[in-house]
């Protein structure tokens, strides 16, 4: 049986990416092959937010449905002057 799989080199230990369907203390034979991650570190939605220090009213949270679907006066009052 040959599988191809990604694993992580911890220092120490190959940690596959994925769970291995192999029973305890079978040989395996292994090739390696580095592969290069593209890109930077993935970011949490969170900490993407944060980062882009949006400012919105004080109530935004509670009135959420009026600034997005029918507070349009609302909306444009305090983003194009600045609230």
């Amino acid at each position: 049986m040959t599988k191809t799989l990604h694993a992580v080199f911890d220092g120490k230990v190959l940690r596959p990416e994925k769970p291995l369907e192999l029973k305890s203390n079978t040989h395996v034979k292994i090739t390696i092959e580095t592969v290069e991650i593209c890109g930077k570190k993935k970011k949490s939605f969170l900490r993407t937010a944060r980062s882009l220090k949006l400012t919105g009213p004080p109530d935004w949270a509670s009135h959420l449905e009026n600034y997005l679907y029918g507070g349009k006066q609302m909306a444009v009052k305090y983003f194009v002057r600045g609230g």
